[in-house]
């Protein structure tokens, strides 16, 4: 593989340790998947923020990095394990909080921005169509690549850490053209709308494994339905990219875009997805939108759901800070908490150590989510809509 004059010195340790750790983790990574020659990154998102997921060893290695590392751009922080201004009014445990706290301080030190959010792009992180990025954490590349038409592989934590701290990334994958195109048609007979995407990528995520799909049918589908979707897809199998023929940019580019593989998928399999994502008699201990972390547009949606209504069971909405900060302005944020519901910030019930706060059941309208709850933190599950939700929760 080709290096520049500075990625060979970085290489050397002539930029220190950082820079020469992450351009050993870079050109492993470009060893294996035969690429050619480094390319210049704009901006990085990073994964591995939670110290549920990190432990101790990867707070050694962050700080270790950050003795004498900084990101050469824009990068930012994906959801940690706890809110930081209201953990302790949540019940997070003080030690967790006191571990956490530190992986947040070395990732600052590396001049990483504080986003906490796995909805980067709704947080100033925003690439443009065409724009070499590399990122971590499933929903947001997926998002990034198909939504944004930017160009990512499916980086883990570390080389999207790396590839920050560089500057640069191996050109290979989905940084090529040849490697974006669809490998897999998916036809949609009939309109859908809200938690059915979620469902719909869930189901189709499994159908396609890896291969990139094509959606013909679909001719109306908002940036929230998007991101369900990407979510699910990128939750139930390895997708990294999506096309929907006349919507997403690189379809609009390209109205020939086909397959040679074809489904149709009808409403009945969609719905099969709803039995697979509940469990029998559930009565959550906790109702939750936001995986990934929801707009500002879903909160209002929430808040105009409830029409005035309390709720009665523990019910939250998980939100990037900034969307948070613009809540607050337009006086969304503090009609939802008089209400009785909580809108966390930093965190998600993913990362977060969720058991310690008594919840062993949750309700949620992402595919993800629930998936996750039920696989990852062994906690029973009801899969509804948005609107199912809010009358659950003030039943």
């Amino acid at each position: 593989m080709y290096l520049t004059k500075e990625e060979e010195e970085m290489l050397k340790g002539e930029y220190g340790y950082a820079a020469q750790k992450s351009m050993e983790i870079l050109v492993a990574l470009g060893k294996i998947y035969d690429a050619e020659k480094m390319i210049e990154i704009r901006s990085a998102q990073i994964s591995g923020v939670s110290y549920k997921s990190l432990g101790d060893e990867g707070l050694e290695f962050i700080e270790k990095l950050a003795e004498d590392g900084k990101v050469r751009v824009p990068t930012t922080l994906n959801p940690c394990g706890i809110d930081l201004e209201r953990w302790r009014e949540l019940g997070f445990p003080e030690d967790f909080a006191e571990k956490q706290l530190k992986v947040i301080k070395a990732y600052l030190k590396l001049g990483i921005r504080q986003t906490l959010t796995c909805t980067p792009y709704l947080s100033g992180n925003r690439p443009r169509f065409g724009d070499h990025i590399a990122w971590s954490e499933s929903s947001a590349i997926i998002y990034a690549n198909s939504v944004l038409g930017a160009r990512t592989n499916r980086e883990g934590g570390p080389s999207a850490l790396a590839a920050a701290i560089a500057g640069r990334t191996p050109l290979y994958g989905l940084h090529l053209d040849e490697n974006r195109r669809p490998e897999i048609e998916v036809k949609i007979p009939k309109p859908l709308s809200g938690y059915e995407y979620a469902a719909l990528g869930f189901l189709v995520g499994r159908l396609a494994g890896d291969k990139i799909p094509l959606f013909k049918g679909i001719k109306l589908i908002s940036d929230e339905e998007l991101k369900l979707l990407g979510a699910a897809l990128a939750c139930s199998g390895g997708i990294p990219l999506f096309h929907i023929e006349g919507i997403t940019p690189e379809a609009k580019l390209n109205p020939k875009m086909s397959a040679s593989e074809k489904y149709e998928v009808g409403l009945d399999e969609v719905r099969e997805v709803y039995d697979e994502l509940n469990d029998d008699d559930v009565e959550p201990d906790l109702i939750f939108i936001g995986c990934p972390h929801s707009s500002i547009r879903e909160l209002i949606i929430f808040l105009e759901l409830l029409n005035g209504r309390a709720v009665k069971k523990k019910t939250w909405i998980f939100t990037s800070r900034a969307a948070k900060n613009l809540g607050e302005k337009l006086g969304i944020i503090e009609k939802l908490e008089r209400l009785g519901v909580k809108v966390i910030c930093d965190t998600c019930p993913i990362v977060a150590p969720i058991k310690d706060l008594g919840i062993r059941s949750i309700a949620t309208n992402s595919a993800k989510g629930a998936w996750f709850s039920r696989n990852l933190n062994g906690l029973k599950v009801r899969f509804m809509s948005i609107e199912g939700l809010v009358e659950l929760a003030v039943k």
